[in-house]
């Protein structure tokens, strides 16, 4: 995303805080300059930070004196952010930049845990298009700096025929067969299949990808089996912390989590004048 759309995004940020101004900080402010710390309560996975530092930046003239590395992994205690600037634009700034790091953070936190689980396979970890309205392309991101790859953005860079999709048409084929017609090879197509039934039909329309919905790991290998090699497998539904490895199967190319962004907790992080 080009840089002034996110400033646009950030100030749409700041305008719902501030507003027509903060009438505590500018009662006590008199021009003071201050430095604060981020600090860490908790351990965590850094994401966002560059975008708070931002959001500081567009209240008025900030000096960064020292950053952590996003995607970078922290512990309770360490200081995530060193900054001087007015008192004003600190105090201003403070809880719109803290969310934003706390939300992301907390992603990336959830998403490298389930990394970790998926080492030593060749299966990836996708997100979904669960995520907050106005923050998806930040909780994107998120994913990304914990170690996640991101699934398509939106509707409009991919194709991917669901239960709905296959109910409307009146089944999978016609589904397929309509996207086909409309849009050629342009865009690959995947299809959500929620029984080795489908899968093989699916199959027989030569489609990219094949989503085993809510499928047991045993029927992942039989799927494996049926598919042989002639589209990518994507694995979701239900997908936890506790049985994501019983998923990353040989053919298995990816395992797709709603819960690392729609139910990743927020990380404790505060801000502290010095």
């Amino acid at each position: 995303m080009e840089f002034w759309k996110i400033d646009r995004i950030l100030l749409n940020f700041l305008e719902e805080d501030v507003g027509f101004g903060d009438i505590t900080t500018e009662s006590i402010c008199r021009g003071e300059r201050a430095k604060a710390v981020f600090l860490a309560k908790e351990k965590g996975v850094c994401a966002g930070l560059d975008f708070s530092i931002r959001i500081f930046q567009l209240l008025g003239d900030v000096k960064v004196i020292r950053a952590w590395e996003e995607g970078k992994e922290f512990k309770k205690g360490d200081v995530l952010l060193e900054i001087e600037a007015s008192a004003e634009v600190l105090l201003k700034g403070e809880r719109t930049a803290l969310n934003l790091l706390q939300r992301l953070s907390g992603i990336a936190f959830l998403t490298r845990e389930f990394v970790k689980r998926l080492q030593g396979t060749k299966t990836r970890l996708l997100d979904t298009r669960k995520t907050t309205p106005g923050l998806r392309y930040f909780e994107k991101y998120a994913v990304r700096m914990g170690g996640g790859t991101n699934h398509r953005f939106a509707l409009y860079d991919m194709v991917l025929i669901k239960d709905n999709h296959k109910r409307i048409a009146g089944g999978i084929g016609e589904a397929i067969r309509r996207v086909k017609e409309r849009i050629g090879p342009a865009y690959k197509i995947e299809v959500e299949v929620e029984s080795l039934e489908e899968l093989e039909e699916a199959l027989s329309w030569k489609v990219d990808i094949v989503l085993l919905d809510n499928f047991s790991p045993q029927m992942v290998r039989e799927a494996i089996k049926l598919i042989g090699g002639r589209a990518e497998v994507e694995v979701s539904g239900n997908i936890t912390l506790d049985n994501i490895k019983d998923y990353a199967i040989e053919g298995v190319d990816y395992i797709s989590s709603g819960s690392i962004t729609h139910s990743a907790r927020w990380l404790d992080i505060s801000m502290r004048v010095l």
